[in-house]
């Protein structure tokens, strides 16, 4: 069974943030964690996402589609860009702190941490605030080809002490953890029974997951 990712709609202010019916699981990070690059190894495709070597271009609630299990994966815009101004700043913080608390279909946030930093505190912040909401984490570790086996699982380790959840290990490059990656999401939309699903690709390189 095939899974694809479609960018079906964009939203830029609160106004625009829709009401879907659609389960959604959201993704944050800080500018530079590779969630663009991350979104396009899910998908398969290079250029689902636009990566950019500028940190912060993403300005927008990104939507995408995921079938056939009928739910969205939800970029939402990158934090801690230091060269956006403070207005800027708060606008998206407002925005990101709005959808967290307010959507009704929001069913997990999956927070991109970059695998060769320690713990940083506006990560912890955001993992704090969606503990508040009672949304359940998803933590990813992001470039762990960057890191040696041991520094892997010394900073997955951190991770779960400090959010009692297990992060995923993954790698845009490498391809590292997407089935993994896919399983977990799956299972946190609650739109298909993950357990007896295995994930893997076609011969074209697309993602698949089938029982």
């Amino acid at each position: 069974m095939n899974i694809s990712l479609t960018l079906e709609t964009t939203a830029y202010t609160l106004d625009q943030l829709l009401a879907l019916p659609e389960a959604q699981i959201a993704l944050a990070g800080r500018s530079n964690v590779g969630k663009s690059s991350l979104i396009n190894a899910l998908a398969g495709r290079k250029k689902l996402a636009k990566v950019s070597a500028t940190p912060g271009k993403t300005r927008s609630v990104n939507f995408y589609r995921v079938e056939p299990y009928n739910f969205y994966l939800v970029d939402l815009p990158g934090y801690g860009y230091a060269r956006a101004s403070h207005e800027e700043r708060r606008k998206w913080a407002k925005l990101l702190e709005h959808y967290l608390a307010d959507c009704k279909t929001l069913k997990a946030l999956a927070l991109l941490l970059d695998c060769r930093l320690p713990p940083q505190k506006l990560d912890l912040e955001l993992a704090s605030f969606a503990r508040g909401c009672c949304l359940p984490l998803l933590p990813v570790l992001t470039k762990a080809d960057k890191c040696s086996q041991r520094e892997r699982a010394a900073r997955q380790k951190e991770w779960q002490e400090l959010l009692d959840v297990k992060p995923v290990l993954t790698s845009s490059s490498s391809r590292l953890g997407m089935e993994e990656l896919w399983r977990a999401l799956v299972a946190a939309a609650g739109t298909a029974e993950a357990d007896g699903d295995t994930a893997g690709e076609s011969e074209d390189g697309t993602p698949t997951m089938s029982s």
